[in-house]
């Protein structure tokens, strides 16, 4: 599979000049006296590798700033060449390094034109890597998973529309939806920052983009060993990333959802799903944000409908970026009980993650019990069941892991081998659940009334390890 690497508006050759970089000259000049101020006295080639152009484009900056008296030069070395040469700002310099920093302080990598940047997230929009159902048995190999659940998914990520997995607190919802991440294939190029209107905003994310290490064919070594001292790429550009996969829960609030800037550092934050640009952007356990479920799915209309979205810098200029995201919702609410019939049909897919069927509680029992070093017991397990159905819990795929963790607690705590019988089962289920019970139904069925649904379905999603 091709990427980015090689092809799209990032692959052409590095800038050579600075009517290259698509910048105006003063903004390079006050970036670059910026950078000055911050680290010191450098060399060229410290320079060079700190903004990521090369020679060729910063040299006329620096004649410039030694023109106006801006830059004072320094030989140390004696190579002869101009490695030796050292550059420092003069009074006049840090006087407008200091103006600069009061506007807008970053200093770090030259970013790239917004217009460049939305060049390069349509040539590697996520549309452009079709899930298979061979690349999704590969990906949940060793995960149980109902093949109705599974072709729901693989249709879904087909379809770039949003994705929302509902179902009760505890079966896997947010499993799932981190798992959906490594689906979308192919690596991509994320600019370290962006330039609009003046102003610099920061997108790669360490973080959030992450290195994919592909491997390289022999004709596609050569080429490169041929192409690349001829034809230097942008430096600007973080390449060889995976698609991002960003996950918000309830802590998300509205203004995270703009372009901020901070009026102490003087530098903007920039929102979360434009750093998932060309990846997913995950909002689990929908209903528990801080705003609203409906004026947080109110504020993804138009992204959803027309793929930009806006955003606005803090002098009030507004401008367009791509919004190449597939969004996926988990909550443990219905559907009718989050948003209204407008905004549900924007959702392309709800995919119910109902509790298990008695033979995939076993199977993961049995797994939980591997993990925790306890051996499984088939006479305590068939308790379990009688209790699960005595009090009408449902068979959560999170419950094995809970409770045999209290059971290997108290094993430790005791000084001795954690073994599973009735009376440590029945110690930690009145922990696990506590009273709850003896109220009527267990706190999560109360929240989110999925009882109905999954007695009817019988299928879910199970890891094969302690991850849920």
């Amino acid at each position: 599979m091709s990427s980015a690497i090689d092809t799209g508006p990032a692959g052409l050759r590095a800038p050579r000049s600075v009517d290259d970089t698509g910048l105006p000259f003063l903004f390079l000049v006050d970036l670059l006296a910026k950078v000055l101020f911050q680290r010191g006295q450098l060399p060229l080639p410290e320079l060079s590798a700190h903004l990521k152009l090369g020679p060729g484009v910063i040299e006329p900056l620096v004649a410039f700033m030694r023109q106006e008296k801006m830059l004072e030069v320094t030989r140390r070395g004696g190579s002869g060449t101009d490695a030796d040469l050292h550059y420092q700002l003069s009074e006049s310099g840090g006087a407008r390094a200091v103006a600069a920093m009061a506007r807008n302080a970053y200093a770090g990598p030259c970013p790239v034109p917004l217009a460049a940047y939305n060049a390069q997230v349509a040539a590697q929009s996520a549309a452009s890597t079709p899930v298979t159902r061979a690349a999704l048995l590969r990906h949940f190999d060793g995960v149980v998973i109902d093949p109705q659940v599974m072709n729901q998914l693989g249709a879904a990520m087909n379809s770039g529309r949003a994705i929302l997995l509902h179902g009760a607190a505890g079966s896997g919802k947010s499993y799932l939806a981190e798992r959906l991440g490594g689906l979308q294939g192919g690596t991509i190029a994320v600019p370290y920052a962006l330039m609009v209107d003046g102003e610099v905003l920061p997108v790669y994310d360490p973080l959030v983009h992450q290195a994919l290490p592909e491997p390289v064919s022999a004709s596609a070594a050569s080429s490169l060993l041929t192409l690349q001292p001829l034809q230097p790429l942008d430096m600007r550009w973080v390449r060889g990333l995976r698609r991002p996969s960003v996950l918000s829960g309830g802590e998300l609030t509205l203004e995270m959802l703009d372009l901020r800037f901070d009026s102490v550092t003087r530098l903007y934050r920039t929102p979360q799903h434009l750093k998932a640009n060309n990846g997913l952007f995950i909002i689990d356990d929908l209903g528990r944000q801080r705003c609203s479920a409906l004026e947080l799915m109110n504020r993804w209309i138009v992204p959803m409908d027309r793929a930009s979205d806006y955003l606005s810098l803090h002098n009030g200029h507004t401008f367009q970026v791509p919004f190449d995201v597939q969004v996926v919702f988990s909550s443990n609410f219905l559907p009718e009980r989050l948003s209204d019939a407008a905004f549900l049909r924007r959702i392309g897919y709800k995919i119910e993650v109902p509790a298990l069927d008695t033979a995939r509680y076993e199977q993961v029992f049995r797994q939980a019990c591997t993990a925790c070093g306890v051996q499984f017991d088939a006479t305590v397990f068939e308790a379990l069941l009688q209790r699960h159905a005595r009090q009408n819990t449902p068979l959560l795929a999170c419950y094995p892991r809970d409770l045999l963790r209290q059971v290997r607690d108290l094993a430790r705590y005791e000084g001795v081998a954690p073994v599973l019988n009735l009376d440590m089962l029945d110690w930690a289920w009145e922990n696990y659940f506590a009273d709850e019970h003896k109220r009527g139904k267990p706190e999560a069925l109360a929240e989110a009334p999925h009882e109905r649904l999954s007695q009817r379905r019988g299928h879910t999603l199970l890891p094969t390890s302690e991850e849920n």
